[in-house]
């Protein structure tokens, strides 16, 4: 069942957006060579205490720590621990905190210290085809659009997007209906109606779109070790454009998407 949000929700779920987006500003700054990701993951733990917030992912399905801290040819659920970030590495971060009932969630891929030419490419047609995914979250569209606007944008630059993994919808859970691929995958597509709250992410591998789990049953890597990037806001259905509800400039009208 899709749950639509009350402006009394969203009223809530604000703040815990906006909380969330400050500590993943917070944390981006933080990482450099030589820290560590259980080190990252500590700040983001005392961040979160400082703001009154709780993370979202610790102990969610008994998973280990506060945020997701994937390296390189890692994609997504990343275990923090003694792994020291080197120069060039490439670090999606993905923040998500319970605040006022209610959940913030977002993520993106940052180099550490700096990172090569092709690195960087893959990082900002990723970012790109999440504007081009949020860009669809509009009344009277289906969530295939948006799924349809990412595929197409990540492929057409030559990168493939990850299928076992998609966005969802998020409010008082972590995890709501719809489920939204980066890529059409032919089965029925809700329409978008105001008062939806997605978390759009789209998972971008440099080479195949094959994942594996790494023995610690969380981490997951491409298959051929191509580099992998990640970027994901939490967005709210409005009756005319999206409201980006973890970026300061809330609206897609203010961004530059294709239409």
């Amino acid at each position: 069942m899709i749950i639509l949000k009350s402006e009394r929700d969203l009223e809530a779920m604000r703040p815990a957006c906006t909380v969330a987006a400050r500590i993943l500003a917070e944390v981006a700054e933080f990482i450099q060579p030589g820290v560590t990701t259980g080190e990252v993951d500590d700040y983001a733990a005392s961040l979160m205490k400082a703001y009154g917030a709780k993370s979202a992912f610790l102990g969610y399905r008994k998973y280990p720590c506060h945020t997701c801290i994937s390296v390189n040819d890692q994609v997504v659920h990343g275990l923090a621990g003694s792994r020291k970030l080197l120069f060039g590495d490439i670090v999606s971060v993905d923040v998500g905190v319970i605040h006022n009932g209610f959940i913030g969630d977002n993520a993106r891929t940052v180099a550490v210290g700096g990172c090569n030419p092709a690195a960087q490419r893959l990082m900002d047609v990723t970012e790109k085809s999440l504007y081009e995914g949020i860009a669809q979250a509009r009344p009277g569209r289906r969530v295939v659009d948006i799924s349809r606007a990412v595929q197409r944008f990540v492929e057409s630059h030559g990168y493939s997007v990850v299928r076992e993994f998609v966005g969802h919808g998020v409010g008082r859970t972590m995890h709501e209906e719809p489920q939204i691929p980066n890529f059409v995958d032919g089965k029925s597509s809700p329409k978008l109606r105001p008062g939806m709250t997605l978390a759009i992410e789209p998972m971008v591998n440099a080479g195949a779109p094959d994942v594996k789990i790494l023995k610690d049953g969380w981490t997951v890597v491409t298959r051929d070790a191509s580099l992998s990037a990640h970027f994901e806001h939490t967005v709210l259905v409005t009756e005319t454009e999206p409201e980006i509800m973890t970026c300061p400039q809330r609206t897609a009208s203010r961004l530059k998407v294709s239409s």
